[in-house]
Formats: structure tokens, C-alpha cells, sequence
């Protein structure tokens, strides 16, 4: 556990009340920009000197990307991202065609298309949903949210949106809140979890979706179940009509190698920007802008997985975690001035490829995976 600094360490006394977890989250949840920049503007009342310097970092750096947000055209904030997942969605028709050939090469052709489509619209599309970052209409968002994580993603939107924006953002690197990764198994080797174990992920989420049910309303409860059971039973249904699988476990088979086609990568994701940097602990924690750029680690441009996952879990996770509400898009347009800011100001903007973390968590799988302490809460879908 990191020791904080005292001038990293959040204001107690904030004015408003509700105190400084439950504002964060409230900034979170509405996802705005200026919400951001009172928050931060609240900290530095009563304050002087060095301290309420480094108390209006975050407001200072809202005020710039603020700047570039406002100089920006529907399609770089939203359309761009839009396009990607509807050109996911254009793919559905030629993989299901393509899956229907008796020829191997096509319907592998077909597999891979499938298998594309299906982690763009399951990881990216989800994750912007979460974050109401498809649209600027509440309804629209709160719609889009139940379409893609649960009729696509089969897993609970209402466990989605919690876990991963009041806890994991709210709390990142945060002991028992917001730590680290929900994929922690630690019974297993660490070749059988990084390399084979994530493959068992499509069959664990509609299963861990329905226990995040338990004590919810029935309204609730129905509607998940026949979200997932919608999502599941329509792509079964196309493989059967449409791709004319002749039995019913070839089509589930079928549904399987598709859904996990990317979930290695996906887990190695989940798991290499934030464990093994600084964690806090929930009474000792660091001001919102020094807990991101000590906590979230940003990888290196990857043109696949920007376009399948979204910039704001590859190379532009720094950036996602300071603005949650920005679409990849935006955090790839505002990451220089990010960058640039956060160096001016001597703090940490933490890169790393891809080889050198697997290469980190294989040598330190015990220390980081197997010993770390446990999660209490769900850190949500990344």
C-alpha cells in the first residue's frame, strides 16, 4: 500500500456536505465537465500557498480540455465511435452468410468476422455505454447501456454501471473499493490464468450476471434475464437459420469460439494498467488527479485493439480515467495535451508496452495476483 504524501491527500472539510467519496461519485455519474471543475474548485476553499497550487491542478487541466471539448464537432465527440460500432454491426450480416460455407477458408473468414464484430460491439461498445458516452440524452444513454451490456454483452447493466462508475472510477486503486481486477483467481497457475482460463469468460459472465441479481427488484431481475436470454437466443437463432448449423451444439460451440476469440487480450487489459502500480488505502488517499496518474498506466497505440477495444483501454487510459465521460475518440484527441500538462507539472504519466507487462505478471504473478489482497466490491466491466 502507497504511504500518501500530505499534500496529496484529499480535503476533508468540502462545503456542500456528502463528503468527498460520495462528490466524487455524484461527478462521476453525471459526467460533465463542469461538474469536474467545481469539484475541484471546492477543494481550495481555505486553502493557501503550495497546497491550494496543487489543489486547482485538476481544475487547471479540466480548463484545457474543457477548451478542446468545446472546439470539437459532433463527430469527433461522439460520431467517430458511433461509426466503428455500426460498421460492427454491418459485419454481423456477411459473418453469419460466410459461417454458412462449406468451405474452410470462408467460414473461418467467417469465424474471425464474427469474432471481430462481436468483441468491438461486447468491450467497446459496452464500455462507452457505461459511461453514457454514445449520446448527450440521459434516456438515449440509459437505453444504450441496457442494449449493449446486457442484450450484447450478456451481463447486468444495473451491476455494470455500478461497479465500474462509482466504484472502479470513483475508487481507483483504492483497497476494497476500487482496487484492481475483477479477474482474480488465484488458486489457478499463472500460465492456466493468463492463457487459458480467460477463455472460460463468455460462459462466467451471464453466470456472475445473474448472482449481481440477488436482492434487486423483480422488475430488475426480469428484465436482465430476458435481455441476456434475448442476446444469447438471437445469435443461436441466426446460426441455425441463417448460417444452417445442423445441430444445436455446433451452433453453441460456434457461439463460444466467436465470444472468446479476444478474451485473452481482454483480461490482459483489465488487468495490466492498474495492478502492480500504487494502491491506497480508502482513509489515507490521494487528491483525484495524483490517485490517476500514480494508479492507471496507459499502453502503447495498438491499431487493432484501439479499433476492437476503444483508445480509452489501450493507449488512452490515463487520459479515460482524468474524463471518464469522453468518448475514445476525445481521449485520443485531448491525450497530447494531457500528456504535455502532466509532465509540465512533474507528475507521473505512466506508459508501458504490452510484452514488457505480460512479461511483469508472469515473473510477479504470486506477489501481485495470488497475495494481493482481496476485492470487496466489484470493480465492473472494463
Amino acid at each position: 500500500m502507497q504511504n500518501v504524501p500530505e499534500e496529496w491527500r484529499e480535503g476533508r472539510e468540502v462545503r456542500g456536505g456528502g463528503g468527498e467519496d460520495g462528490r466524487m461519485g455524484e461527478i462521476l455519474v453525471k459526467r460533465k465537465v463542469d461538474s469536474e471543475m467545481k469539484g475541484d474548485g471546492e477543494k481550495n476553499g481555505g486553502s493557501g500557498g503550495e497546497v491550494a497550487e496543487k489543489e486547482s491542478l485538476m481544475m487547471e487541466l479540466t480548463r484545457r480540455v474543457q477548451k478542446i471539448i468545446k472546439e470539437s464537432s459532433w463527430w469527433e465527440r461522439r460520431g467517430v465511435d458511433c461509426s466503428i460500432l455500426a460498421a460492427a454491426f454491418l459485419c454481423l450480416p456477411p459473418a453469419f452468410l460466410l459461417l454458412g460455407s462449406s468451405q474452410l477458408l470462408s467460414f473461418s473468414a467467417g469465424m474471425l468476422l464474427m469474432g471481430v464484430a462481436h468483441a468491438a460491439i461486447t468491450v467497446k461498445g459496452t464500455h462507452l455505454a457505461s459511461h453514457g458516452a454514445l449520446s448527450e440524452s440521459q434516456a438515449w444513454g440509459k437505453f444504450w447501456a441496457v442494449f449493449f451490456i446486457e442484450i450484447c454483452g450478456s451481463f447486468s447493466a444495473q451491476a455494470g454501471v455500478h461497479g465500474h462508475i462509482k466504484m472502479h472510477h470513483a475508487h481507483t486503486n483504492v483497497i476494497g473499493l476500487g482496487d484492481s481486477s475483477v479477474w482474480k483467481v488465484p488458486f489457478l497457475p499463472r500460465t492456466i490464468y493468463l492463457f487459458i482460463a480467460p477463455l472460460a469468460v463468455p460462459i462466467i459472465t451471464p453466470l456472475v450476471a445473474l448472482a449481481h441479481l440477488k436482492g434487486h427488484s423483480l422488475a430488475l431481475v426480469v428484465r436482465t434475464v430476458l435481455m441476456v436470454t434475448l442476446g444469447l437466443y438471437s445469435q443461436y437463432w441466426l446460426l441455425i437459420h441463417v448460417s444452417g448449423f445442423l445441430s444445436p451444439l455446433s451452433a453453441l460451440l460456434c457461439m463460444l469460439v466467436c465470444r472468446a476469440m479476444f478474451s485473452v487480450p481482454y483480461i490482459h487489459v483489465n488487468i495490466f494498467q492498474h495492478i502492480g502500480l500504487h494502491m491506497f488505502s480508502p482513509n489515507n488517499r490521494p487528491k483525484r488527479i495524483y490517485q490517476m496518474t500514480h494508479g492507471v498506466l496507459n499502453l502503447p497505440r495498438n491499431p487493432f485493439l484501439d479499433w476492437i477495444f476503444g483508445h480509452s483501454l489501450i493507449n488512452c487510459h490515463v487520459e479515460h480515467h482524468l474524463f471518464p465521460f469522453l468518448s475514445d475518440n476525445m481521449c485520443l484527441k485531448v491525450k497530447p495535451v494531457v500528456s504535455r500538462y502532466l509532465t509540465e507539472k512533474q507528475l507521473p504519466y505512466q506508459e508501458d508496452s504490452y510484452l514488457n507487462r505480460l512479461r511483469f505478471f508472469f515473473h510477479k504473478y504470486q506477489e501481485l495476483m495470488v497475495f494481493a489482497p482481496p476485492i470487496t466490491e466489484l470493480v465492473g466491466v472494463q
